[in-house]
């Protein structure tokens, strides 16, 4: 069976949104940052930009960036990349390729699932717990600098083990 044109288009716009990399994690890229809401093809072409939190310093540049890359794809079409909210982001959107590879690169991948557990007490409202496994050697034997990292959407810990700071991305 052969696939119809819009799905060959919409798999091709896909496979080249997976190549363009997250600007402040360039290990990981949007589609496994999970920002990337959907994809309507037509004319124009649409991309739902789901950013990661609403002041995100790099939502203009993942816009020019994606708008570049799928124009260059498919030019006779023109390319709408809108900014949504509905549906807001979570952490359970990277995927599991992207949370290896976070954690590959030295960042710690936010928890998974519904609960912080009570060690958190006091802190679940900052979606950070006091403690993170450590992603250069696995240990949990770490604590929580700062919970304010470089960009809202992270965190500091430091391991006591292999004495390595790091950041954790942060549960939302």
């Amino acid at each position: 069976m052969v696939a119809a044109p819009g799905k060959l288009r919409e798999r091709r716009i896909w496979e080249e949104l997976a190549r363009i990399a997250d600007p402040e994690i360039p290990a990981i890229s949007l589609v496994e940052l999970g920002v990337i809401g959907s994809v309507r093809v037509g004319d124009p072409i649409r991309i739902e930009l789901l950013p990661t939190f609403v002041g995100c310093p790099a939502i203009d540049v993942m816009r020019r960036e994606v708008a570049e890359r799928i124009g260059a794809l498919e030019p006779e079409s023109g390319v709408e990349v809108e900014i949504s909210f509905d549906p807001p982001w979570t952490s359970e959107r990277i995927t599991p390729e992207g949370r290896e590879r976070l954690r590959l690169s030295g960042f710690a991948p936010p928890q998974i699932g519904p609960s912080i557990p009570d060690e958190a007490a006091g802190l679940d409202e900052l979606a950070v717990l006091p403690l993170a496994e450590c992603p250069y050697c696995g240990s949990r034997n770490t604590t929580l600098e700062n919970p304010f990292g470089p960009t809202l959407c992270r965190a500091i810990y430091h391991c006591a083990d292999c004495r390595q700071p790091f950041e954790q991305m942060k549960r939302i």
